[in-house]
């Protein structure tokens, strides 16, 4: 009898184990809505199309502050490059407040950085309730103080919605439709269906990407209301032949260089001024090139961008101007250097080069809060 009870025992134990070691297919989660802040760095347009087209993410929420003295530094950028590759746009604040007027409070500043930030009105400003300071707050006070700071961001505009824990869900306070946490990925999906949203992990990974992220699973559209996402960078794919005009004003051809701009360049999602422009090059910079186009009046090379993505650098007017010095010897510029120049960061040279600003410190021996000084020479990659 007691052998029978043991052996039933480890089944049941072995059988739990797999149901926890192995994924369901059954209850996987949508990939619908990620969160990103300053722990991913900044976000570019290639991380957020990826993001797209590769996990089905249509909605962005991004950090905007915290308390009422801090405003997340990657904002502004995350949300434009976000509205750049086409998601809904919502945003958050990290709430501390204790009582209804420090609520108040704190929902004043959300709004003012939501919209220095850029984030349209409209749009979702959520309150994240899951600090210390609430923990220790009652059930009744919790309840109260999401009100005062739902209704001063309602009133300014923005829709709001509470995010916490679901174990938080009615034992700190009183949620209706909420975004709820809860992890593992592979809980039912429909386990919070009756809210808004729900984060079924935080520990998603994006190829391109910095670090972890939290995602969640939308069940209606209240993260995607009142938008009309227009992607402004149109994607278009490398030619996989080579064009068959034999005009000399439409043609390409393989070829490796180096290309050194004499003036500012602009970097275009495609070999052609009707592309959208996602960044510059600047005189003192280089790009290693890897095919020449001719389209028209100009001459265009391409070049795989950090993230993945073929962009596109105009090399001069066809038989005219020259906009720099070519090479044909790309090996030796193994490596990428940026000279800093007056009021760069290492957010802005690392939203340049599609790259983590944590990474670009790290490659040259720093951390995000170093100094860095016009002149120096950082090296990229």
């Amino acid at each position: 009898m007691k052998f029978k009870t043991k052996l039933i025992t480890l089944v049941v134990a072995f059988l739990a184990a797999i149901s926890f070691a192995l994924p369901s297919q059954v209850n996987a989660a949508n990939t619908d809505m990620v969160d990103t802040s300053n722990h991913n760095g900044l976000m570019t347009y290639d991380n957020y199309y990826d993001m797209l087209v590769h996990y089905g993410v249509k909605a962005v929420v991004q950090k905007v502050s915290e308390g009422t003295t801090y405003v997340d530094p990657t904002a502004k950028y995350n949300l434009a490059s976000a509205k750049q590759a086409g998601l809904y746009l919502n945003g958050y604040h990290y709430a501390r407040y204790t009582t209804v007027e420090g609520a108040r409070a704190e929902a004043r500043f959300a709004v003012a950085a939501a919209q220095s930030a850029g984030l349209p009105i409209g749009a979702v400003l959520a309150t994240d309730v899951e600090a210390s300071e609430q923990a220790n707050n009652s059930y009744a006070a919790n309840t109260a103080n999401n009100k005062a700071f739902m209704e001063v961001v309602q009133a300014a505009g923005y829709r709001s919605t509470i995010y916490t824990m679901g174990s938080w869900v009615g034992t700190k306070m009183s949620v209706d439709k909420g975004w709820i946490a809860d992890y593992p990925y592979n809980t039912s999906r429909d386990r919070y269906a009756s809210h808004h949203a729900w984060q079924f992990r935080s520990d998603q990974q994006f190829a391109g990407s910095y670090g972890n992220f939290d995602v969640s699973q939308l069940y209606d559209d209240f993260f995607t209301a009142n938008q009309t996402p227009s992607p402004s960078a149109p994607v278009t794919p490398a030619p996989s032949q080579p064009a068959k005009s034999n005009v000399a004003s439409d043609t390409d051809y393989a070829q490796t260089g180096v290309f050194k701009p004499s003036a500012t360049v602009n970097i275009r999602s495609g070999a052609g001024t009707g592309y959208a422009s996602v960044g510059s090059y600047a005189p003192g910079e280089s790009v290693i090139y890897d095919h020449v186009y001719i389209r028209g009046t100009y001459v265009w090379a391409r070049y795989l961008s950090y993230s993945g993505r073929y962009h596109y650098v105009a090399l001069g007017v066809n038989g005219g101007e020259s906009y720099g010095s070519r090479s044909s010897n790309a090996q030796t510029y193994s490596h990428t250097y940026y000279t800093v120049r007056s009021g760069d960061s290492f957010w802005s040279i690392s939203y340049k080069y599609g790259i983590s600003m944590y990474t670009l410190a790290a490659n040259n021996g720093k951390s995000i809060y170093s100094l860095i000084y016009p002149g120096e020479s950082l090296y990229i990659r």
